[in-house]
C-alpha cells in the first residue's frame, strides 16, 4: 500500500470496521491506459477486510457497507475498487 488514497483508505476502514485483517491492494499499474486511469498511480484498489461487523450479511451488503465508509472516494477519486470483506471464522 502506497499513496494518499490508500493511506485514506485504510484510516476510514479501520475507523468504521476495527478490522481483524486489512489489505489494500493498488492495482492502478494493471490498468494503465484503461479507461478511468487519471495518470495518478491511484486509480484502481482490491479492498480485502475481515471484520465482525460483516457477520451475518450477505456479500452485496458488506460491499455497501464498505462503499458508505468511504464516502467520496469510489467513483470520484478512484475509478474502481474491488471488495473482498468477510467475517471473522469465514473461509
Amino acid at each position: 500500500m502506497t499513496g494518499t488514497i490508500a493511506q485514506e483508505i485504510e484510516t476510514l476502514l479501520t475507523k468504521a470496521f476495527s478490522p481483524e485483517q486489512l489489505e489494500i491492494i493498488n492495482d492502478s499499474a494493471q490498468h494503465h491506459g484503461h479507461a478511468g486511469d487519471d495518470g495518478s498511480g491511484e486509480s484502481h484498489f482490491t479492498i480485502v477486510i475481515c471484520a465482525a461487523a460483516f457477520a451475518g450479511q450477505n456479500r452485496l451488503k458488506r460491499q455497501r457497507m464498505v462503499i458508505a465508509a468511504l464516502g467520496d472516494i469510489v467513483g470520484e477519486r478512484v475509478h474502481a475498487v474491488a471488495i473482498k470483506a468477510s467475517a471473522p471464522g469465514e473461509g
